[in-house]
């Protein structure tokens, strides 16, 4: 009686860390990810990018900077004045067949909002991350790298 138990025990605890891993998934965008400082190219935000109902969308988990804002007041949102730990920064991103469109990115910086775009680099390590207005050529790549 104990053997089909202790099968179904494990069975079940391998179903869920196969989820929890694919979850995680290298050829996906969900997941947590580090930014960098445009000027100085130091760590900046530990990102947190998930996927509901096809949507993608990023919140700010942890801030690396120091010297970072600790609320955007330059927001011209609902945002303005919130605090940029736990804001959510990144929305609407849908996968078109290798890369991720559609969405908006907010930079607490200077509380612009941007198209984005997103594609993932080097077997999912990297995520170069399009911002702009208008066009995608009239805008900044950013490279973000995956925390494990």
């Amino acid at each position: 009686m104990k053997k089909p138990l202790l099968f179904l025990f494990t069975a079940s605890f391998l179903s869920l860390a196969s989820q929890v891993a694919s979850s995680q998934s290298m050829d996906s965008i969900a997941g947590t990810w580090k930014t960098f400082d445009d000027d100085t190219n130091q760590p900046a935000a530990i990102i947190l990018i998930t996927e509901k109902n096809g949507l993608f969308s990023g919140v700010i988990t942890k801030l690396l900077d120091p010297n970072a804002l600790e609320t955007c007041e330059k927001c011209t949102d609902s945002r303005k004045g919130k605090s940029v730990l736990g804001m959510e920064i990144l929305t609407g991103l849908k996968k078109t067949g290798d890369s991720y469109a559609g969405g908006q990115i907010l930079d607490p910086d200077d509380g612009e909002i941007y198209r984005a775009e997103m594609k993932l680099k080097d077997q999912g390590s990297k995520l170069d991350l399009r911002a702009y207005i208008g066009i995608p050529l009239l805008g900044r790549t950013q490279t973000w790298i995956r925390e494990r």
